[in-house]
């Protein structure tokens, strides 16, 4: 049985963070457009926190822990291509492990690779992911992992928004997903400290629940 959870221990600091240098916007007035054509209130760009060093450290030294804990036999880490990338790097040389990262169709030149890196069958990885939604792109990575010989302990996201369309992705994957902070976590944070009001509080709940059909 796959395990699927939030780290406490960082869920309040990297929400905390993430809104403070703003790679994380909430506006329920004027919602952003995801490509999927959603309307939401929320816009999400981890890759922000790459520009500030303590934030940076902060959220590598916090995918380390996640994965000591809850994944400890690692022998390698694979980022999801491209958010992924940099902060699996990052992780694995601080780890001193391999790494590798997955794109999200194979190069249409050269040697055509879905994977680079070196592949070491039955090698226990863990996977990198900077945001998880639906799951369906991070879990395109895993099996092709998989697919490779790759022996796929987890995964581990800065963030998660905690929809019910990704757990039951990740259960019927049978993959385990640890996230250093999610959607829950994130609007209470900024309730209290004064991001959004009680109204705002219960739009964005309500988005939460029906992303598709959420109006502002």
């Amino acid at each position: 049985m796959p395990i699927l959870k939030v780290q406490e221990q960082t869920a309040g600091k990297v929400a905390s963070m993430l809104l403070q240098i703003q790679a994380i916007k909430l506006n329920t007035q004027k919602p952003f457009t995801w490509a999927s054509g959603w309307k939401s209130p929320i816009y999400c760009d981890n890759r922000l926190s790459l520009s500030y060093p303590e934030v940076r450290t902060s959220i590598r030294e916090g995918l380390i822990q996640a994965i000591k804990e809850n994944f400890f036999s690692v022998e390698s880490i694979a980022g999801v291509a491209t958010a992924g990338i940099a902060q699996g790097a990052l992780v694995a040389e601080a780890m001193n492990l391999p790494f590798l990262y997955v794109r999200p169709k194979p190069k249409d030149h050269g040697m055509e690779n879905l994977i680079e890196g070196k592949i070491t069958k039955d090698q226990k990885v863990v996977v990198i992911e900077d945001l998880v939604s639906t799951g369906g792109s991070s879990l395109k990575a895993v099996q092709a992992l998989r697919e490779a010989g790759f022996n796929v302990l987890g995964m581990v996201s800065i963030f998660n928004y905690g929809f019910d369309i990704a757990t039951r992705n990740f259960y019927e994957a049978n993959t385990s997903l640890i996230s250093l902070s999610d959607y829950s976590y994130l609007i209470n944070y900024a309730l209290d400290k004064n991001y959004i009001n009680d109204d705002q509080l219960i739009s964005l709940k309500a988005w939460r629940v029906d992303p598709a059909n959420w109006k502002p």
